[in-house]
């Protein structure tokens, strides 16, 4: 037996905008809202092939990088185009120390949390 991941949980002050950008970038829908908290996910709902992502809010301030990141991959177009779209909803490019020869853009949502664009296009599900 294994585990699967099943949710993403991003602390934030403002569940409400990213909840709407993270919507706009993964096609997502809202799923559910508890106690401030905003849970985004596939259309189908919980339970399939990808994890929803809740949305916590907290007042607690960040100090330093997180941990984690998010990674996506383009599934209609090639990654310039995509990284056009993902600029235009809100993304911005991070300098993190790159060379330009990565097969990844580093950005930032819009509260400042990293994610990368790689450069493969995956089918989508």
């Amino acid at each position: 037996m294994a585990c699967r991941i099943s949710e993403l949980v991003l602390d934030c002050r403002d569940p409400e905008t990213l909840a709407r950008f993270w919507c706009e970038i993964l096609d997502f829908v809202e799923l559910d809202r508890e106690e401030g908290a905003i849970e985004i996910g596939p259309r189908e709902g919980f339970g399939g092939p990808q994890p929803t992502i809740i949305l916590s809010p907290t007042d607690e301030p960040r100090a330093g990088k997180l941990p984690l990141h998010i990674d996506v991959n383009p599934t209609d177009r090639g990654q310039e185009a995509e990284l056009e779209r993902l600029l235009a909803a809100g993304a911005r490019r991070a300098d993190i120390g790159q060379t330009g020869e990565e097969p990844w853009h580093v950005l930032l949502d819009p509260e400042g949390n990293e994610f990368c664009l790689l450069r493969r296009q995956l089918d989508p599900l």
